[in-house]
């Protein structure tokens, strides 16, 4: 049986600046905490960085007409806050808006909506060196930034979306230190989550103080589809404080206007949130027009025994992102698994799309990032067929269907990612992009799961599988 989308329904793909444009040092861009955190020996597989990555910065045009090959509706990709504002603070960069404006006028020739994320992890390491997300001030640098962007870009970007993934930011960033800017305190991490909770609010009061009034903003979150191994009380408080520090510690304040009470109780031994002053939490709520989900897969908790430790939940390194979560051990869930050993189950997609469309009625939801890395190969012709991802997205786009067939208000849809890239600590060992990349030549070869992808955007339609 073939299942169709809804009318209107936005087909895109998704990257990140410091991902794929490269160009590290051209045109006024400056260090962020990735180039400083990534040069640094044992933090990044393979000591790679993101110095070249895919070299979009000069292959942008390249890639724009790879996404109209595949028809794609629409682009969701990110500015490079030390490209455009290289000390973080004051003046923006000609030549930094220059290539956006390059790339935005690409994306509109070619009938592609451009969907733009101001921050996808790339601080100004000068503005990390003044303290970085645990310090209010950054969070100011931040809404100073979105003001810049939107003065030069809002005539034609109508999609905005102020952070991705804030909970990587501030505690992969500054809890267990596997990303940039790699500090470790339980402190400092529920600080930056404050302040980047903060920098969304104030970054779109500036956005809608400079946007034309048909302009949306949306932030894109990655919440936890978190579930209790059993139902024994200890499991299913696993479960809470998992969800606290995952999901509600955002929501709470966005859509609630308040931290959760349970979070402030489990993390009191840490801080007593002094650092959340009067009037944060009133420019944090109801600012959204939009909520984006980012989805991979869901997690698996229970009460620690002396045989189940805590662990870091597959993020890698030694130390817990979990503050204030002691007690609470991570289990393999069971079934098939992609090559970052990330278990394959789309019902975490359509439980979390379920939950906001009961928690936040009324507000449209889009699913900002999903797809699957495996390790693929080019064959003896030069082709990369990739069935494991074209299964994987398959059974998650079914998921968004039966989402949208029980109530909830999907808007669109873009797969991560459009190319492999730079994947963070994992250097280029990794591969989620629907197109390959020879990072060698910087060649690019669709996959067989792009031509799949391509099709469904064409007929707005998942066919049988």
């Amino acid at each position: 049986m073939t299942v169709n989308f809804p009318p209107g329904f936005l087909w895109g793909a998704a990257t990140a600046a410091y991902q794929i444009e490269g160009a590290a040092d051209e045109g006024d861009r400056t260090p962020s905490i990735w180039d400083t955190f990534s040069r640094t020996p044992g933090k990044v597989l393979g000591g790679d960085t993101g110095d070249t990555a895919t070299d979009h910065y000069h292959r942008r045009s390249e890639d724009v007409r790879l996404m109209a090959e595949l028809g794609l509706g629409a682009y969701r990709f990110s500015v490079s806050w030390p490209r455009v504002q290289p000390t973080g603070r004051g003046p923006a960069s000609r030549a930094g808006l220059d290539f956006y404006r390059a790339l935005v006028d690409d994306l509109l020739d070619h009938g592609i909506t451009p969907v733009l994320t101001l921050y996808h992890w790339d601080l100004p390491q000068e503005l990390e060196s003044a303290g970085g997300w645990p310090e209010r001030g950054t969070a100011h640098r931040f809404a100073d930034y979105a003001h810049l962007v939107a003065k030069a870009l809002g005539d034609r970007v109508e999609l905005w979306t102020t952070l991705n993934e804030p909970w990587c930011s501030a505690f992969l960033g500054y809890g267990s230190g596997v990303h940039a800017p790699g500090r470790t305190s339980d402190l400092a991490a529920l600080r930056a989550a404050h302040h980047l909770n903060l920098a969304h609010g104030l970054g779109a009061q500036a956005l809608r103080a400079a946007l034309p009034s048909r302009a949306r903003i949306s932030v894109a979150l990655n919440p936890a589809a978190v579930r209790a191994r059993t139902d024994a009380p200890g499991d299913l408080d696993a479960r809470r404080r998992i969800d606290a520090l995952a999901t509600r510690i955002f929501t709470g304040p966005l859509l609630d206007g308040a931290y959760p009470a349970d979070l402030l109780a489990d993390t009191a031994r840490i801080t007593d949130w002094s650092f959340v002053h009067s009037g944060d939490l009133d420019a944090i709520g109801h600012s959204l027009d939009a909520l984006g989900i980012n989805y991979y897969a869901p997690s698996l908790v229970a009460a620690a025994t002396d045989n189940a430790p805590l662990r870091a939940d597959g993020h890698g390194g030694e130390r817990s992102p979990w503050p204030g979560a002691e007690g609470v051990a991570f289990h393999r869930p069971p079934g098939k698994r992609t090559a970052m050993d990330w278990s394959v189950d789309p019902t975490g997609l359509h439980d979390l799309l379920m939950r906001f469309t009961r928690e936040a009625p009324g507000l449209p939801l889009m699913v900002t990032e999903n797809g699957a890395a495996y390790d693929d190969k080019p064959d003896g012709s030069g082709a990369v067929h990739d069935p494991e991802r074209i299964a994987y997205l398959h059974a998650h786009l079914d998921a968004v269907r039966r989402a949208i067939a029980d109530g909830a208000d999907v808007r669109g849809y873009f797969l991560w990612s459009l190319m492999d890239n730079f994947e963070w600590a994992y250097g280029y060992s990794k591969r989620f992009g629907a197109v390959y990349v020879d990072y060698a030549t910087q060649a690019r070869t669709l996959k067989s799961s792009a031509r799949w992808y391509a099709q469904v955007v064409r007929t707005g339609q998942l066919p049988p599988y």
